[in-house]
């Protein structure tokens, strides 16, 4: 037997605006001002003209990346895999054989670190070297220039 307060209501009904009297002075519409105008609607993190909270807390950190200079590393062993006898190694090649990525915004700086056996002459053009990679280059007759050196 079916009882009325054991009955769920499947369709919420609609609350009816009022366009009357019949729902208090503002019609179910909330109070006065801009919310209660058609159309009237307010951004989020709006404070009634005060200045509003992210604007007033103050920026965190600091950020580089404007100025920043990435180096990208090689090893010996990448050398030896990617180029042969009397190559000539400069960033403009690396990249051509996809050996480093660049982003043409951002300066970047090749660093050649000693990992690894060379057993072929190259001629190389990087910022910057180790010892290790030095005395490799230049053990089997190859000749290194590092640019932009500090001295």
């Amino acid at each position: 037997m079916f009882k009325l307060n054991e009955i769920i209501r499947l369709v919420k009904k609609r609350k009816r605006v009022a366009r009357g009297g019949s729902r208090g002075g503002q019609a179910g519409r909330g109070g006065k001002g801009q919310t209660a105008r058609s159309g009237g609607s307010i951004k989020p993190g709006f404070e009634g003209g005060q200045m509003p909270l992210h604007r007033r807390l103050p920026k965190r950190g600091f950020n580089n990346k404007a100025f920043g200079v990435i180096t990208k590393i090689i090893n010996i062993a990448d050398l030896e895999r990617a180029f042969n006898q009397n190559d000539v190694v400069d960033s403009l090649v690396l990249h051509q054989k996809k050996i480093i990525k660049t982003n043409r915004n951002i300066v970047t700086r090749l660093k050649l670190l000693g990992d690894g056996l060379l057993t072929k002459k190259l001629h190389v053009i990087v910022d910057g070297c180790s010892a290790a990679a030095r005395l490799a280059i230049e053990k089997v007759g190859g000749t290194i220039t590092v640019q932009g050196k500090k001295e």
